[in-house]
């Protein structure tokens, strides 16, 4: 008799016993309930620019680059995802059709996530609205910061910046960098000029020992001071 309410007593403990934080990295490397991991090859669409915009995508792992088509049928590279970084969140703020097309870069392990589960969570879970909040201000800083290296940077600097922020430098400031195989063209896109100037660039910095170019791009630190030299001055005037 008292074996049986001992364990009565044991199973009523165990029941009280609080649920565990919730993990958003833990979330976004699972597939459950609204969420399904698919892999991509290399330069296969994720979406296309007109589709319907009715989820939210992760990178599990891989690159994306968002590409976007003029009427004229140019076609420019305006932002590459990582690991790590969400893309295609416009859904959330009443777009309901694609601004842009998702490639991949290289094999990639994507989480697509339903507009339905990532509001919900966006509601329920202040940890996971805490790392996607953290996600669009970085978004944000890096769209402010390229305009101003499109207004006010030659296509050198440019092209150095990109190098340095594709590198993920800053993350570690001690340390060289490799990135994954980023055609020349996709470079030119990115920082409008043309690919013959990319391929001037990249031959003087690697002349200089500022990268290391053989198929992948290893970056070197000292690639830095070619951002940081003259750097230029934004003036404002003074409010009356």
């Amino acid at each position: 008799m008292v074996n049986r309410q001992t364990k009565k007593q044991t199973r009523k403990k165990n029941s009280k016993r609080p649920a565990p934080p919730f993990d958003p990295e833990s979330f976004l490397a699972t597939v459950n309930g609204g969420r399904a991991s698919t892999s991509y090859r290399k330069k296969q669409a994720i979406f296309r620019q007109g589709d319907p915009a009715e989820a939210v995508f992760y990178v599990q792992s891989g690159g994306v680059k968002l590409t976007v088509l003029s009427d004229q049928g140019k076609e420019a590279v305006v932002a590459i995802v990582r690991k790590g970084d969400f893309f295609g969140e416009g859904c959330l703020a009443a777009q309901s059709k694609r601004m842009s097309s998702a490639i991949a870069l290289a094999p990639a392990e994507i989480l697509h996530i339903s507009k339905k589960t990532i509001l919900r969570m966006l509601h329920e879970e202040p940890a996971f609205t805490d790392r996607f909040m953290t996600h669009l201000l970085k978004r944000n800083i890096q769209v402010e910061e390229d305009l101003v290296d499109q207004l006010f940077n030659s296509s050198e600097k440019r092209l150095a910046r990109l190098l340095l922020v594709l590198g993920n430098f800053g993350k570690d400031a001690h340390a060289d960098h490799t990135l994954g195989k980023i055609s020349q063209e996709t470079l030119a896109e990115m920082i409008g000029t043309t690919r013959a100037r990319v391929s001037h660039f990249m031959n003087k910095f690697r002349r200089l020992g500022l990268i290391d170019y053989n198929g992948h791009i290893e970056v070197r630190r000292a690639l830095l001071n070619v951002v940081l030299h003259e750097k230029p001055q934004i003036k404002t005037k003074p409010l009356r």
